[in-house]
């Protein structure tokens, strides 16, 4: 899985476009899509650094899986927010924070210089990737 991660990352995906293009397949929804939807969402929302990438994925993929449409009632939405309280509170369990902002130390991702830090830090594989597997290992026991 971590091989695949990364080729995925090599490919300039990011976190959030890799766990919804893991499960398109499973959710019927075209990779293309998939990819379209999840791009503003990486590097915690446009690199603002607010909620990691990689859990915006997984809150996606859970919605489009359980979540809420035209027929259902108001308990299916309840019923969602309890698995995504889930993947947050596990993410949590395993990084310290669904946060991009402190997973990467503070790292500044909106500047030229930050993004240089971090592509020289090696949290692409330290944090980045780590972060996408668990995702993606949390999703694989509920998709």
């Amino acid at each position: 899985m971590i091989n695949e991660i990364a080729e995925k990352f090599a490919e300039h995906y990011n976190c959030a476009q890799i766990v919804v293009s893991i499960f398109s397949e499973k959710l019927n929804l075209k990779r293309d899509i998939a990819l379209r939807l999840a791009t503003g969402f990486g590097a915690g929302m446009a690199r603002k650094q607010e909620v990691c990438g990689a859990v915006c994925g997984g809150i996606m993929v859970l919605g489009l899986r359980h979540g809420r449409g035209e027929k259902e009632g108001r308990e299916v939405t309840e019923k969602t927010y309890i698995q995504v309280r889930e993947l947050m509170a596990h993410f949590e369990r395993e990084h310290g924070s669904c946060m991009c902002r402190t997973l990467l130390e503070d790292c500044e991702l909106t500047t030229p210089e930050g993004q240089k830090t971090y592509r020289e830090s090696g949290f692409l594989k330290s944090v980045c990737i780590p972060c996408v597997e668990t995702v993606i290992n949390f999703l694989g026991k509920k998709i």
